[in-house]
């Protein structure tokens, strides 16, 4: 495509009245005025002009001597203009009179007019004359015509073209400052560069000097003839000699570098499209690979995962279902978070892929069978249906192991208390030392026998409960049971005969004398209240720690009313306690006052106040917990809701550029990372619920299990927002959409959402359109029209349009982007117009990394004109637009 002048000087050697041209009404090549009747002197050479000529006649086998003279008949002008254009002229008259010359001349300058050039005031009379003004007017004409007005670099033609196309090329070399067609010239470095960036070969460029003109312009004269076929128009001499050398003389040289290498140039612009595609496909393929590898990794620790959390066989020991749970608790904290970003990442990375498919007009991209990401999502909610039925389960058989564990610990501390209790009373029933005893010792021993019998009463529920506990481990198949069972049968054995020697003790102190002496009553009441106030609590911290199994409201209602009894016997309780205590603050105060030397031991019981207050404090440590706890979930569970509904409101009222909302969106989404700590600390809490065994909480409605769903959908939210602004800023860059209308497009999207669920139904969509001025009425074309609207943004037929979808309908139809034609277009000219290509032709053309691209991709040519090693590449270049895995 040919562009007009810019600022174009014309020749200063021909007069306004005898030449101008009108190709184009802005060429801008102004006459230049005269000097009185006089034209200005030629300045050019005609040894230039002559071997320009000559170097397009001799493709016709011929060339001209004196160019004054030579085209005095009109014939080698036709021919070198049927040469230059490739056009063919009326035929010449071969007649060697002057009305044949004339004839043949108007001929050549009849054809030069209808290519838009107007000569005015010249004839074929001065050609024919041999005017040598005139002859050269007419040959740089020609030139400007043929030779350098088609010459195009960006958005300059002509000279200026010209121009730019050699500051272009010589731009890397640093010694060469191409400025204009006469003194820059001047020192040969600006041929040797032209002839160095295209062919380095040629020229050793680091060897010339700029001090040595002479050299280099007969080093780029000599090469250029002798490799390039330009001849040699200029003399170095006359350049070097010569102040300002002639501007038309070294324009008209340089056009035939220029057209010597507009094959390169044509190669570097297809090379440079093809390497544009190349990269937006390996690109892609990367993300792709990035894609399947990062699928394949989670569904293959998805397919670990399941198994072990599936695992139901239970362990024999409280520490191994222990470690499972902590095992449980590691996954939760430490290995699952990682996966939920990963699953996260993985929806998004696909999002962004299939936005700069659609950007770059490629097909979508379908991930390999079972990767998809309606699969993740299957297999994730497999993993997390499993995980919730594992958890439930390691509760459960810590529930059941806890209670054997407990039953066996509760029958050990009662047998052992117990034990410790009987150790001795049988010899102290034997003893004889009432026989000898005086009558204080007697009653001293009559009152001590009485409080044993109170004690011994106080013991037969203790032994009765051994029993029922050993009965209850048996009946649960304990793994112990056998020494449980002996160690039972050995305490009741033991009971039976306390009981004998008791009646038999007592019936003999009764024998003697009453005792009336009353020994320490302070020391006699503690214990008489101490003991079972003691059995009481103990009592107490087992049924707090017992699990119960229901099966009915009732069953529950009725263990909540024994639950509120029991609450309500605590003041009561507390008051007692404080009695207790008071007798022991009594007792230390007698022992003190009087200084009884007594050592702070009641010997009628072995129960001491710390124990009781031990025992107290433990009764109430739950509700400690459960209380801690609720505080905590009250407050995140809410914060969590309306940070979810937040995100709602944003994804829908957004303001500003796209730049902004993603600014906005990301400082929202650290806030809300750095919301983790407080997580994690309710994490820590419900350890320790877990721990002490309590399972339910009337404090709160919210379960750990309801935070962290909440939590990991939180984050999820804000991830997938964040992507969606990150698509919509790809989408406008690439389809050139200004903020102006995307801001416009959100807000007429955002108007027809009445129900802020981010999608369109159909006659919401044709509303928005119609509010931004389509043309869909309800005649037969535009129902037409608003249907194959409707199949490109709703292609699977649901009924709901995005807002994705929305932007790239409104973008895709005005799309700039390159196609399979053009690709292969490209491949054509690296190709030299053959229908294969070379894989040295691919290396020579492209990058290595590209080239070695296509050459493992591309397939073998079979066409009839194919070669060893022909490559297919317009196979390739429809690939590139067709399946994704190319």
């Amino acid at each position: 495509m040919a562009f007009p002048f810019s600022s174009c000087q014309f020749p200063q050697c021909f007069s306004p009245d005898l030449l101008s041209i009108t190709h184009n009404p802005s060429l801008n090549c102004a006459p230049q005025p005269t000097h009185g009747d006089r034209l200005y002197p030629i300045t050019v050479s005609p040894h230039t002009f002559t071997a320009w000529c000559n170097s397009h006649l001799r493709k016709a086998g011929t060339q001209i001597e004196n160019i004054e003279e030579d085209f005095r008949d009109g014939l080698k002008l036709m021919l070198l203009l049927e040469v230059i254009s490739g056009e063919r002229l009326a035929k010449p008259e071969r007649g060697k009179m002057r009305v044949h010359k004339i004839s043949n001349v108007n001929k050549a300058l009849n054809f030069i007019a209808s290519k838009g050039v107007k000569l005015v005031s010249i004839g074929a009379e001065e050609i024919v004359d041999g005017n040598a003004k005139m002859t050269l007017g007419m040959i740089w004409t020609i030139i400007l015509r043929f030779a350098i007005q088609d010459i195009s670099v960006e958005e300059t033609s002509a000279k200026e073209g010209l121009l730019l196309w050699c500051q272009r090329k010589t731009a890397p070399y640093k010694n060469v400052n191409i400025q204009n067609f006469h003194i820059s010239w001047k020192d040969g470095l600006g041929f040797c560069a032209l002839i160095h960036r295209h062919r380095p070969e040629l020229i050793d460029y680091g060897k010339l000097r700029k001090d040595d003109p002479m050299t280099n312009l007969n080093t780029a004269f000599d090469v250029a003839e002798k490799y390039l076929d330009i001849p040699k128009m200029l003399d170095a001499e006359d350049i070097v000699g010569t102040a300002r050398p002639d501007e038309k003389a070294i324009m008209t040289y340089v056009s035939s570098f220029y057209h010597a290498f507009s094959g390169a140039q044509k190669a570097e612009t297809a090379a440079n499209r093809i390497c544009k595609v190349l990269a937006v496909n390996q690109e892609n393929e990367q993300l792709m690979e990035d894609y399947e590898k990062l699928a394949s990794d989670l569904l293959e620790w998805i397919r670990r995962t399941i198994p072990w959390l599936e695992n139901r066989v239970p362990e024999n020991t409280m520490q191994a279902m222990q470690q499972k749970l902590e095992d449980f608790r590691d996954y939760r904290r430490l290995h699952k978070p990682p996966k939920v970003q990963e699953k996260c990442q993985l929806e998004i990375n696909f999002n962004t892929l299939q936005t700069k498919l659609r950007l770059s007009n490629r097909p979508a991209f379908m991930p390999s069978e079972g990767k998809m990401v309606s699969d993740i999502s299957n297999a994730w909610g497999s993993l997390e249906g499993a995980e919730k039925g594992y958890e439930e389960w390691l509760l459960n058989e810590i529930r059941r192991l806890e209670r054997l564990d407990h039953l066996a610990e509760k029958f050990r501390q009662k047998a052992a208390i117990h034990e410790a209790w009987t150790n001795g009373k049988e010899e102290m029933l034997q003893r004889k030392d009432y026989e000898t005893a005086s009558l204080s010792d007697i009653k001293a021993l009559l009152k001590k026998h009485e409080a044993f019998e109170s004690d011994l009463a106080a013991h037969q529920d203790r032994v009765e409960q051994i029993a029922a506990i050993a009965q209850e481990l048996n009946e649960l198949e304990y793994y112990d049971s056998p020494s449980v069972n002996a160690r039972c049968q050995q305490i009741c054995d033991q009971w039976d005969s306390l009981g004998v020697l008791t009646q038999k003790r007592s019936e003999a102190l009764q024998r003697t004398e009453k005792l009336l002496e009353t020994i320490d009553q302070l020391y006699l009441e503690f214990a008489k209240r101490a003991a079972p106030f003691n059995n009481w609590m103990e009592g107490a911290m087992e049924d707090l720690q017992d699990t119960f199994i229901v099966h009915t409201i009732e069953e529950i209602q009725g263990l909540s009313t024994a639950h509120e009894q029991f609450k309500a016997t605590l003041p009561e309780a507390d008051k007692e306690r404080q009695a207790i205590l008071g007798i022991h603050n009594e007792i230390a105060k007698i022992v003190q006052t009087y200084h009884v030397n007594m050592a702070g031991t009641n010997p009628y019981t072995t129960i001491n106040p710390q124990e009781i207050n031990a025992k107290w404090d433990k009764s109430f440590q739950t509700n400690i917990l459960r209380r801690q706890f609720a505080n905590q979930a009250n407050v995140i569970g809410p914060w969590i809701q309306t940070k979810m509904e937040e995100i709602g409101r944003i994804s829908i009222e957004m303001h500003g550029t796209l730049e902004d909302q993603l600014t906005h969106l990301r400082q929202y989404e650290k806030s809300i990372v750095n919301y983790k700590p407080k997580i994690d600390q309710l994490e820590g809490d419900h350890q320790l619920i877990q721990e002490a065994l309590i399972f339910d909480n009337k404090h709160t409605n919210y379960t750990m299990e309801h935070i962290r769903v909440g939590w990991e959908q939180l984050l999820t939210t804000i991830a997938r927002t964040i992507n969606e602004i990150e698509n919509q800023i790809l989408t406008r860059d690439a389809k050139g959409i200004s903020q102006e209308q995307m801001n416009e497009f959100r807000a007429s999207f955002n108007h027809f959402d009445r129900d802020h669920s981010g999608t369109l139904g159909a006659e919401e969509f044709k509303a928005c359109l119609i509010s931004l001025g389509f043309d869909i009425g309800n005649d037969a074309q535009g129902e037409a029209e608003f249907a194959r609207i409707m199949s490109i943004v709703d292609p699977n037929r649901l009924g709901l349009i995005t807002f994705q979808a929305f932007i790239d309908f409104m973008s895709r139809e005005t799309a700039d982007t390159d196609t399979a034609d053009q690709v292969m277009a490209s491949f054509k000219v690296l190709a030299g117009d053959k229908n294969y290509i070379l894989a040295d032709e691919l290396r020579r053309e492209l990058p290595p990394d590209q080239a070695e691209y296509c050459i493992a991709r591309m397939t073998p040519y079979t066409g009839p004109d194919a070669v060893p090693g022909a490559l297919d590449y317009m196979s390739f270049s429809t690939a590139l637009y067709g399946e994704s895995d190319l």
